[in-house]
């Protein structure tokens, strides 16, 4: 019989109600706006919002919520930095970003919450990095050198002023979902396994 920490559960309407919560999030993170890059990529918190909704949400509602806030702005919505909406933003220069967002907060729910166990510093800030910001940068640099039709090399070089704000944001988010590990565990609403109790290779771990 499968023990009960190993047991996939299924999603309920508090579940939807938190990727509905961290969609609305990513939406607000938006209202202070952006500046751009090259008058080409805007630079925005929204980034922040992508970053939490992986590490406290877990890789499969996490990219629900961003897919969920993504669709909004798809069908019209100016809910990205700037009052910008509809489909036409996921063909302009920062198109690849965007939807790297969804893989990026896969990625980072999937090694804050590696093998089911509790995050810890070294691995949410480790898992909001690689999702977070090179993930979404493998999507979003080559995307962007397509539609700049600009060489790779010079896209990426010039997406380097990113990287001292995605950094400071990776810390931010880091330092929050720590805080809530120590304060209010119930946000992450799972049961994570102890070192004592670890998943034997036949077991699953998966929870949403």
């Amino acid at each position: 019989m499968m023990s009960p920490l190993h047991r996939t559960r299924s999603l309920d309407g508090t579940d939807f109600a938190r990727v509905a919560i961290f969609a609305a999030i990513i939406a607000v993170l938006g209202l202070p706006g952006s500046f751009t890059v090259l008058g080409t990529v805007p630079i925005t918190a929204q980034t922040l919002g992508v970053m939490l909704a992986g590490a406290i949400l877990g890789p499969s509602l996490g990219a629900l919520s961003v897919t969920v806030f993504l669709a909004l702005v798809a069908v019209g919505l100016p809910l990205l930095a700037g009052g910008r909406g509809g489909i036409g933003v996921f063909f302009g220069p920062s198109g690849g970003y965007a939807l790297g967002w969804i893989v990026g907060a896969c990625v980072i729910g999937l090694i804050v919450h590696a093998g089911g166990r509790k995050p810890v510093l070294w691995r949410t800030f480790a898992g909001i990095l690689v999702g977070g910001v090179l993930v979404v940068y493998a999507i979003g640099i080559p995307w962007q050198a397509v539609v700049t039709r600009l060489p790779l090399g010079e896209t990426a070089l010039t997406s380097l002023i990113f990287v001292p704000g995605d950094l400071v944001k990776v810390v931010i988010a880091t330092a929050v979902v720590m805080t809530l590990v120590r304060a209010y565990p119930r946000a992450f609403r799972r049961t994570w396994v102890t070192a004592e109790a670890a998943p034997t290779p036949a077991a699953s771990t998966l929870v949403p």
